[in-house]
């Protein structure tokens, strides 16, 4: 991966006169002839760049934050962030034309944040002078018109996801995605590339990039509702704004080599897991200091089983070797099942899950295997007949509680292997329940304090290493 630039000169967009030009400028030729079936494979191909995007665009959402402040305080796009944040906007337009955003040209996009000369997809974004210090707050409001339009553009998709690192917009049924299924049909049975639809689809990547360039700051020319179609941009200068440095003189100076973009782009993937750990950490914080009840327990919420047989048994909980049983216990702590069923009573227990398999081989029951907050109960019906005795009878029970009206037990874990049951206290069916668990999950505290730990790493060696590889890059140009 590498920036290099061998001809700056040659790759900078030509001025067609003044006019309504604005600073972005995305340029594109058809590259007939194009292969009939190449398309088809064309999702395998371009993996090795999803993947590298997927990192290059956290570090350019982490480097538009830094932008933002440094705007905010000195009124200036620091020169080095936005020539990288250009060639991750470059490198994903090629990616996209080559594949399903455009499927122009069968010539695999270069690996490199620079111009590309020679590429048949372009893009480039004028270096403002001077942007505006407040606007920079709002702009992403300013867009919402704009984010109308191109949720049509693209589906379903944000307009973010059109940088390639996912199937993204043109393959979530927007108008993108159904334009190029058409021409990837046409390409197949015809082998040429209908004329119409490429421009109209240069149209939709164009009012795209021009609504992402000021979304992420480059810019304060506000996008134009207008779907300038064709591979050319209109009769203007994409250059035209007074105050803006034409993307070649950024590519004159010199360009991010292969470390630095290492470097800026592990350091943006730890502050955004840094970020992350932090807010996991003040979830995990806020249930255990005010999420428990009057008891210490924290509570799931209340839930309703109903089962056709004599019995909901539950999976069961494998604790089978001393460390594991050690480690969930500390962590865990005790647990307490809260149980209520009209009739006869319920019955709630914990026993081996061996003996709890023993006792209803022949018992007709439900296994409880999961619960989705949609539809209930995830549960396997076995067959069988009634049980012989009741579950109060029983004697292998670690834990149980029987009798009319709502019923509790507390358990402490240990090693083995667990099941929980609930059945009717007389051993009747069907069975008909509501329950809700809780744990006393001493270990909690550690879990917060871990993540605040491991958020308090990321974002440190994350900022130093954005820092080194920024300030870095700057002392290069100005040498």
């Amino acid at each position: 991966m590498t920036s290099t630039i061998d001809s700056p000169a040659s790759a900078g967009p030509t001025s067609t006169g003044p006019g309504r030009g604005g600073p972005v400028r995305v340029t594109a030729r058809l590259d007939e002839p194009l292969s009939r079936g190449l398309w088809l494979v064309k999702w395998l191909l371009v993996v090795p760049h999803l993947v590298v995007l997927t990192f290059l665009w956290a570090a350019f959402a982490v480097l538009t934050v830094v932008a933002l402040v440094a705007i905010l305080v000195t009124g200036h796009y620091p020169r080095s962030i936005f020539e990288f944040n250009l060639g991750v906007l470059r490198w994903s337009w090629r990616v996209g034309y080559y594949s399903y955003g455009v499927l122009g040209t069968d010539r695999y996009p270069p690996f490199t944040l620079g111009p590309a000369p020679g590429y048949p997809a372009t893009l480039e974004i004028a270096y403002p002078a001077h942007l505006t210090r407040g606007l920079v707050l709002v702009k992403w409001l300013l867009a919402v018109p704009h984010y109308l339009i191109i949720a049509f553009f693209v589906g379903s998709g944000s307009y973010a996801a059109y940088s390639g690192t996912t199937n993204g917009s043109w393959t979530s049924g927007g108008l993108i995605g159904l334009l190029v299924l058409v021409v990837g049909i046409a390409l197949l049975f015809t082998g040429r590339y209908p004329r119409g639809l490429f421009e109209l689809l240069l149209g939709t990547h164009r009012w795209v990039l021009r609504v992402v360039a000021y979304t992420a700051l480059m810019t304060d020319d506000y996008p134009p509702f207008r779907l300038d179609q064709g591979g050319n941009e209109p009769t203007a200068s994409a250059f035209a704004t007074p105050s803006a440095t034409p993307a070649t003189a950024l590519d004159a100076h010199p360009t991010w080599s292969t470390g630095r973009i290492v470097t800026v782009v592990i350091g943006s993937v730890l502050l955004l897991g840094g970020i992350g750990a932090a807010v996991g950490g003040s979830a995990v914080l806020a249930a255990d200091r005010g999420g428990r009840d009057a008891d210490g327990f924290l509570n799931t919420p209340t839930r309703t089983f109903t089962g056709n047989g004599y019995a909901l048994v539950f999976d069961p909980l494998e604790l089978s070797n001393a460390a594991t049983s050690q480690n969930v216990g500390a962590l865990v702590g005790d647990v307490r099942i809260h149980a209520t069923a009209p009739g006869p009573g319920v019955f709630v227990g914990i026993g081996p899950a061996d003996a709890v398999d023993g006792y209803l081989a022949s018992v007709e029951r439900d296994r409880v295997v999961g619960y989705r907050t949609d539809s209930g109960a995830v549960q396997q019906p076995l067959s069988g007949g009634a049980p012989a005795t009741p579950p109060a009878q029983q004697t292998f029970w670690v834990a149980s509680a029987a009798g009319p009206g709502p019923q509790q037990l507390t358990w402490t874990v240990a090693g083995g292997r667990w099941a929980a049951v609930v059945m009717n206290a007389d051993g009747s069916r069907p069975v008909v329940t509501d329950l809700s668990a809780g744990a006393t999950a001493p270990g909690l505290r550690w879990v917060w304090i871990g993540q605040y730990i491991g958020a308090g790493i990321g974002l440190i060696a994350g900022a130093l290493m954005v820092l080194f590889a920024v300030r870095r890059h700057d002392r290069r140009e100005r040498a």
